[in-house]
């Protein structure tokens, strides 16, 4: 059975073995959105600057050309020699005739007229820059793309997710999501997330989407054998991230856990329990709500241990503190075995929002 799944994992259409431009549309890093005035304006500025700077190089070299009468030229026949041979008008009135000249008109001149012409005719190339400008961000992003989360799955279990992240001040260029639906990953795109659209069974997509330098994995597909064939995946690429997958059925629990996830979320009994307990206390369930929202109200954080606090108790400490984690193990308050906090630990604890680490009392 193992050796079936590896098997599986093994086959791809090797994506992280093509061309960054043939990734475009499968791979997806937003880009800073300008409004269409003042990309016009931007066009224009640059014409203007080629124009003044081809009317520059004229000017300085003004006595190596002449016009049809034979006379000098002045500023102003040089911005009319600048105009009409950058729009390649080029009515001959006005010619270089040193060999000075016409080295600093093929040298120069040309290349400020194809410059000239590719920012007048901006408009009808712009799919293609954008489709070059795409090329070059996903090289650069996969080059640079470390400690980042890759979120499985863009469906209301990962949108909330990273929802979540981003209250909790995680930048949307360090999340990147997993999906196969496009319309759900143009809504992804839209807040800056980055996108990589394929199967997550797939092992090729997973590189692509950098698990293998991923400080964690969000699994949040819609069946849990999905799920399960996913974590085992993802473990197998990256080794040492944190992988965390929620399931619907708690009797999947132990195949998530031994598939490689370090924690499992079970999203139907989770549900259910907060169903039965607002039937009874309502305001349990307001208070867990305020709890997971990051945006306002209390919040569970995390924070190392002060030099001050170390030996004393974790139940008197200036926090509402609900756990100690020590050596990667979680000990909830009352365990005799974190009746002193030592150096290098974790706690768990209660903040109100909006507040620095120590502003709440026990």
């Amino acid at each position: 059975m193992p050796g079936r799944l590896r098997a599986r994992f093994s086959r791809s259409d090797q994506l992280t073995e093509r061309p960054d431009f043939a990734l475009v549309g499968v791979l997806r890093v937003p880009e800073e959105q300008t409004s269409p005035g003042i990309a016009i304006a931007r066009r224009i500025g640059y014409a203007f600057a080629a124009l003044a700077f081809a009317v520059l190089i004229v000017y300085l070299d003004r006595d190596g050309y002449r016009d049809a009468q034979g006379d000098a030229l002045s500023l102003l026949d040089c911005i009319y020699y600048a105009t009409v041979s950058l729009s390649t008008t080029g009515y001959g009135d006005i010619t270089p005739f040193t060999p000075e000249a016409r080295l600093i008109n093929v040298l120069v001149i040309t290349p400020l007229r194809v410059f000239f012409l590719i920012v007048l005719v901006g408009t009808t190339l712009s799919a293609l820059t954008a489709s070059s400008r795409q090329a070059f961000k996903i090289q650069r992003w996969r080059r640079r793309v470390r400690n980042h989360t890759v979120v499985i799955g863009y469906g209301t279990k990962g949108r909330t997710a990273v929802d979540a992240m981003l209250g909790d001040g995680v930048a949307p260029s360090d999340i990147v999501v997993v999906d196969t639906d496009p319309v759900v990953l143009e809504s992804a795109a839209g807040q800056g997330l980055v996108t990589v659209q394929g199967s997550a069974t797939k092992s090729d997509v997973l590189r692509l989407a950098g698990v293998q330098h991923a400080a964690a994995v969000i699994v949040a597909a819609n069946r849990d054998d999905t799920a399960v064939l996913v974590t085992l995946s993802a473990r197998e690429i990256a080794p040492k991230a944190k992988i965390v997958a929620a399931i619907r059925e708690s009797e999947n629990t132990h195949l998530l856990r031994q598939s490689g996830a370090d924690s499992v979320v079970i999203s139907s009994e989770t549900a259910g329990r907060l169903l039965g307990i607002a039937t009874t206390t309502p305001n349990v369930v307001e208070m867990i709500e305020d709890l997971l929202t990051p945006e306002a109200g209390f919040a569970i954080a995390e924070r190392d241990v002060e030099p001050s606090e170390i030996g004393g108790s974790p139940r008197h400490l200036k926090d509402i503190v609900l756990a100690v984690v020590r050596d990667g193990r979680m000990w909830r308050i009352g365990s005799p075995e974190v009746d002193a906090v030592e150096a290098g630990d974790k706690l768990l604890y209660i903040r109100l929002v909006g507040t620095q680490p120590g502003a709440m009392r026990g």
